[in-house]
């Protein structure tokens, strides 16, 4: 990095740099791709440049001329660890709040903005910063800097009680959805209470507990903001098709004059040393298997040891030649698989071990089995090759995380605030791809062997006995079911006062030029064998991502192979008929590539993104994967298992047997209502030669389509098919007839999770095919019900009126098949009643209530929002998809553009009426039976058919 230049109102911290791989594959952000033919090592730098305002807010601009938006993030250096003892949950309550209002654009006026814009806003609060952002067409940028500074400057005036009282509901729903009603959902609390010492930040969650969020008053609220909210503690970065002098002058304009604060003192830290091993039991309510962790101190983010304990996690666990694999899966079998990883932040780090066992196994086990796997890796050291493999992936995982403006904004204030350097990138990956065995081996001496630990033995209720020996029960609240608990929330009022400014801020910013999109352009060939190719040469990243679908998948199952699918494609990732399982998952991991067999409803799919200099080679194995299986029996069984475990873990999922339920409700017996997994029962009956047969039909080249987009030459791509185009022979079998909605099976539909906290609700009926020319219109329609984020009426009311749910959404969806219409929310359990009965009310009224500013609004998100359309090598990859399924030219995401456009009044309530008929829908609750399903009468569809978790009725 070189550095140079004043360019800032006090000082000036510029940066310039390119991207390369070996050979200077590709080069990335405003630089060409190098023409002097040198060899470099791996590397990468993102241009930026870096200054500082008067108030001492840190700016990083980086210009990306790759399409016309731009991203905008503001990060403030605050986070969870920032609060107090009592005070908890006060920086994620904040992510909220700073949405909600500001004294220029008013209740609900950002996102009514960004809404205009073409865009959405966001934010994430953890441990140690808080962000916002949003990326948007870059003729408003102007106007989101204008907003994001109204965020900044010009906010905490218009708190007022009813504000907190509001958004201390929707936080609290948040953490039943996250937390309290999934399972493991507490691991996390219970560890981080046991690791960390009394007043050490780090020992409550960000998230904060209910008792601190319920006892906020707005005097807390107006002194967090004051001590940490000011400019001189927030990273402004605007990255994207930016000019750089016309985007300072707007940061000056709208920010310069938002005053600094004092910021407080950080206090002194109590040092994080555990004096032995603590181990706790929970009894978890939600979970079907028993699940150790175990977790030890480590260091802070960027310290040097932080990359040999990210490799020292991948070497135990990551991988079939791994210690960890071979003892707890392959030899021991309690479980059929087993993570470790590094957690790094800003004040201390954790190294976590996590095994999800089989059901009815014994901790004790488990931990006898993981003594048994350090030992093993502690007698063979770190081989060569498995430190090769995993720098090579490490490597295609950074470039990936660099290719979205956003993700490039967000590393940038990333660096900024914690290496204090937004050019950190290259020296991250350098110290990275530099570890060594004995790194690796030294670290692990330092920190986890022979080190106290916490360990947490979550097991299903009832069976404490699974529990690690001596383990003490952990605290854990869970909230009861009370009517009443919260009252309904009265008129929202915001606070009156104005701050004074020297520009008037209430006159918002006009657009800037308006930018020209058009479509990537897309090659395409044919295969010998009829095979489609289409591709998008694309040199942002030194990267290729690609994608071959074969059409059939799961349809093609008969019923008692359920699951049949799922089970092939995991088989075909486990070695080939030239490779051992071992073997060809090295040969993946040494290219710097990740490669993936699945199975879905519709088709199963080959993917894989890689290093664009090992294409040829990971294009080679992707050829053995598919044309020589090898149908390991053992693997094949671990397949199984692992089948198995997600099976029962489902069920023990509220959401998710909410989706598994739902599906089964609206396909009924057509095989696109069974999940993909199958079922425990059909599982067991597939046979290796159910595989093999199965193959044989369902892989064939006639159904198949190969997409890719990249740094790379479509006559590269097409020689690396040369062995698929000869080879690959076959016809497919016949697919089944289309599904047909049944009016008959709507109604009301209830299965019981006693205790649950929330219920969680499914509301549709199958509608459109996505070929069906209805479909897009009638997604245009639902925007403002529900597809529209929170512009949308059912946000605004269930969440940002009533404080019901944390999110909601509707919409359809579809393929060649007919597809639902759905609407998804999981709202808390005492008010689930009132929360059906707003959902039913405002789908009936949504066609009548339509007016000329709801379609103007639609139209105003419609039509920017493409901007964004082609931005990423996913959604090019999903654009070709489109194209090679549907028949879809390679513009029609801009030709739909021409249906917003006409789209009238009329036209939404003649849709509305069509597609909204809310009588003749399912509505499906999986909740609390005892507290909830009796009074769901009141809501006029008939007595509430009681379903167990498989969907068949009980009653």
């Amino acid at each position: 990095m070189t550095t140079s230049g004043e360019a800032g109102s006090r000082s000036a911290r510029n940066g310039s740099g390119r991207v390369w791989t070996t050979g200077c594959a590709a080069a990335v952000v405003l630089l060409a791709a190098c023409t002097d033919g040198a060899e470099r090592a791996p590397g990468v730098s993102i241009e930026y440049e870096r200054y500082e305002l008067e108030n001492g807010l840190e700016v990083v601009l980086h210009v990306d001329r790759s399409d016309p938006i731009a991203a905008v993030a503001m990060t403030f250096h605050v986070g969870s660890a920032r609060e107090l003892p009592g005070k908890t949950g006060f920086a994620h309550l904040f992510e909220h709040l700073f949405f909600l209002d500001s004294e220029n654009l008013g209740p609900g006026g950002l996102d009514r903005l960004m809404n205009r814009i073409g865009s959405s806003t966001n934010g994430s609060t953890s441990n140690d910063r808080t962000n916002y952002f949003e990326v948007v067409p870059i003729d408003g940028l102007e106007k989101a800097l204008w907003a994001e500074s109204d965020k900044l400057g010009f906010f905490i005036n218009t708190v007022s009680e009813s504000v907190v009282a509001k958004e201390k509901q929707v936080v609290k729903n948040e953490k039943r959805q996250g937390v309290d009603n999934r399972p493991y959902g507490h691991t996390n609390y219970v560890i981080d209470r046991a690791l960390y010492p009394d007043g050490h930040p780090y020992s409550w969650q960000v998230i904060g507990s209910l008792a601190d969020l319920e006892s906020a008053e707005l005097a807390d609220v107006v002194d967090f903001h004051t001590k940490w909210y000011g400019p001189n503690n927030a990273t402004l970065v605007v990255a994207g098709d930016i000019d750089v002098e016309r985007t300072k002058a707007w940061i000056e304009r709208y920010f310069a004059e938002i005053p600094a604060r004092p910021l407080p003192d950080m206090p002194e830290l109590p040092p994080v040393v555990l004096d032995g091993v603590e181990s706790f039991v929970h009894e978890d309510r939600y979970a079907r298997l028993p699940m150790l962790t175990m977790a030890w101190p480590t260091v802070p983010v960027y310290h040097p040891d932080a990359y040999a304990l990210d490799v020292l996690a991948a070497v135990l666990t990551d991988g079939k030649s791994t210690p960890f694999y071979e003892v707890l899966v392959e030899e021991a079998k309690v479980a059929p698989d087993v993570s470790a990883f590094q957690r790094n932040m800003e004040l201390a780090g954790r190294f976590d071990l996590q095994v999800r066992a089989f059901p009815e196994t014994d901790l004790d086990s488990v931990a006898a089995a993981v003594t048994r796997a350090f030992g093993r890796f502690e007698a063979e050291g770190v081989p060569p090759e498995e430190l090769e493999r995993i720098k090579a992936g490490f490597e295609t995982g950074f470039y990936a995380g660099l290719s979205s403006v956003l993700g490039k904004a967000f590393q940038l204030a990333q660096y900024a605030i914690f290496a204090d350097d937004p050019g950190y990138a290259d020296e991250e990956l350098s110290r990275f791809l530099t570890v060594t065995e004995d790194d690796v081996l030294r670290v692990y001496d330092q920190y986890v062997k022979d080190r106290p630990y916490v360990a947490t033995s979550f097991v299903p209720r009832g069976q404490a006995a699974l529990a690690l020996e001596g383990a003490r029960t952990a605290e854990v609240v869970e909230e009861p079911i009370v009517f009443g608990a919260e009252a309904e929330l009265g008129e929202i009022s915001r606070g009156a006062a104005r701050t004074p400014s020297a520009i008037d801020r209430s006159v918002e910013p006009p657009y800037g030029s308006s930018p020209t999109l058009s479509a990537p352009a897309v090659w395409r060939a044919e295969l010998a064998n009829g095979i489609p190719v289409l591709g998008i040469e694309d040199r942002e990243v030194p990267l290729v991502q690609f994608r071959l679908r074969v059409d059939g998948g799961a349809l093609l199952e008969s019923p008692d192979r359920r699951g049949l699918a799922n089970l092939l494609a995991e088989s075909m990732m486990a070695g080939t008929a030239r490779r051992t399982p071992e073997e060809l998952e090295a040969a993946i991991d040494l290219l710097g590539a990740s490669l993936n067999v699945s199975a879905g409803p519709e088709s199963i799919t080959v993917s894989g993104r890689t290093l664009a200099r090992s294409y040829a080679a990971t294009m080679e194995l992707v050829g053995e994967i598919l044309l020589e299986p090898r149908f390991d029996p053992e693997e094949f069984e671990i397949s199984r298992q692992r089948a198995a475990n997600a099976l029962r873990q489902r069920a023990a999922s509220p959401a998710a047997v909410a989706t598994d339920v739902f599906r089964r409700l609206v396909y009924e017996d057509h095989p696109l209502g069974a999940g993909e997994l199958g079922d425990l029962a059909t599982i067991d009956q597939v046979a290796l030669d159910d595989l093999r047969a199965f193959h044989a039909r369902a892989l064939t080249p006639d159904r198949a389509a190969f997409h890719v987009s990249g740094a790379i030459e479509a006559d590269e791509v097409v020689r690396s098919l040369d062995r698929f185009a000869a080879e690959w022979t076959g016809q497919g079998a016949e697919l089944p007839a289309p599904p047909a909605w049944d009016p008959e099976r709507a109604g009301l539909y209830f299965v019981d999770v006693p205790d649950a906290s929330q219920s969680v609700v499914r509301v549709g009926y199958l509608a459109l095919a996505e070929t069906d020319p209805d479909w897009w219109p009638a997604s245009v329609m639902n925007f403002r019900l529900g597809g529209g984020g929170f512009a949308s009426d059912l946000t605004q009311t269930l969440r940002e009126q009533r404080g019901y749910t944390y999110g909601i959404g509707s919409g359809f969806s579809g393929s060649e098949y007919v597809g639902p219409f759905q609407v998804a929310t999981s709202v808390r359990s005492n008010i689930t009643l009132e929360a059906l009965d707003l959902i039913k009310e405002i789908m009936d009224e949504h066609g009548s209530g339509f007016d000329g500013e709801d379609l103007e609004a639609t139209k105003a998100f419609l039509l920017r929002a493409n901007a964004r359309a082609f931005e990423t090598g996913g959604a090019k990859l999903g654009l070709l998809s489109d194209m090679s399924a549907y028949g879809f030219p390679a513009d029609y995401v801009l030709e739909r553009e021409g249906v917003v456009r006409e789209m009238t009044v009329e036209r939404v309530r003649t849709l509305a009426e069509r597609y909204l008929d809310s009588d003749e829908m399912i509505w499906l609750v999986v909740g609390d039976a005892r507290t909830q399903a009796t009074r769901l009468d009141a809501l006029g569809l008939g007595e509430p058919v009681m379903l167990d978790r498989e969907g068949r009725p009980i009653r």
